[in-house]
């Protein structure tokens, strides 16, 4: 009370420009790009999951803290915020998708089996990069070790597809995903018409607010 209001940076547009968007995977914040990297893995892990001796999940201490979770997962709602669930879906099926958290997914012995076998750790580098503003970085890296000694390429991911930084990446697969979320409400000809409204900033921004609420209306 009576002290002067600061910020440690200047007013501006941060906030809007670093969204992100969860766009790839349905999967806790902290856990995307460790499912992206098991994505990657899979072809080279999904036909020896049982000759896998150890999975090294190098993650920050904020996805140690929120989602290293081990013992009985009971429902989607513990499975989505599991980093040992989330890689192992993955590398077993080659992508992560909601209904991998229902029960008829979750009984594959096969998830548990790798979870037994993962080691989640602090990468402190990837804790540092988390917290600085320019980055916001949410790291993650695995490496798959096999009983024979042999080893999987260290596959680390810094910056999930809906960061800042992977715009170019990012932005076309939002409209897919606009479009495909579009096309499970809408009939295809007021599909096409939200599409062409919204496509186009200077038309968009010129239309009334209770029109637009009325084109997005089912």
């Amino acid at each position: 009370k009576g002290k002067s209001f600061s910020l440690s940076q200047e007013y501006g547009s941060y906030v809007m420009e670093n969204v992100l968007f969860k766009i790839s995977f349905p999967a806790e914040f902290h856990a995307q790009t460790a499912v992206e990297a098991a994505v990657k893995l899979h072809a080279e892990v999904g036909d020896r999951l049982e000759d896998i001796d150890r999975i090294v999940i190098e993650t920050q201490e904020a996805g140690v803290r929120i989602i290293d979770k081990t013992g009985p997962l009971d429902n989607p709602a513990d499975r989505d915020h599991c980093m040992q669930y989330m890689v192992a879906v993955p590398l077993i099926h080659g992508g992560l998708k909601a209904e991998h958290y229902e029960d008829n997914v979750a009984s594959d012995p096969r998830i548990d089996m790798l979870r037994d076998r993962m080691e989640v750790k602090e990468n402190e580098t990837f804790s540092r990069e988390y917290l600085e503003p320019d980055k916001r970085a949410i790291g993650n890296a695995i490496q798959i070790f096999f009983k024979d000694g042999s080893h999987t390429e260290r596959v680390q991911i810094d910056y999930p597809i809906g960061h800042r930084r992977r715009r170019s990446e990012g932005i076309p697969a939002l409209v897919r995903k606009f479009e495909d979320a579009l096309a499970t409400r809408l009939s295809p000809t007021r599909c096409a018409e939200t599409i062409e409204l919204l496509s186009d900033q200077k038309r968009a921004e010129q239309t009334p607010v209770h029109e637009l609420m009325d084109v997005l209306a089912v």
